[in-house]
């Protein structure tokens, strides 16, 4: 199971991306085995691994689809193979730290 931070968008396009990254995002959207969640500036995803690849491949072929000459790709993964890892828990384990509590 991994967890990956990935952040897609085109470079001299103008300011705004922001139709461009929807267009990614419509990628995970039309499928149903990686979770994910959109952030501010990465969109974190969990899953196996290869599917996850395979997804972010997509999303950049979105993005130069929606019209882009040059796409800029960010991936940050997190891969245990020790245990299932999942997002939900990596955040709550630091909120219960936060709190004085040991995770």
């Amino acid at each position: 199971m991994a967890i990956v931070a990935v952040s897609v968008a085109p470079t001299g396009s103008g300011v705004s991306v922001g139709a461009y990254v929807a267009e990614a995002l419509r990628v995970l959207e039309a499928q149903q085995r990686v979770r994910f969640e959109i952030g501010p500036m990465f969109t974190t995803l969990e899953g196996d691994l290869a599917e996850i690849f395979e997804l972010i491949l997509r999303m950049q072929e979105a993005v130069f689809a929606a019209g882009a000459a040059r796409v800029s790709t960010v991936i940050k993964v997190d891969e245990r193979r020790d245990r299932p890892a999942h997002m939900d828990e990596k955040v709550a384990s630091v909120r219960e730290r936060l709190r004085g509590r040991p995770g």
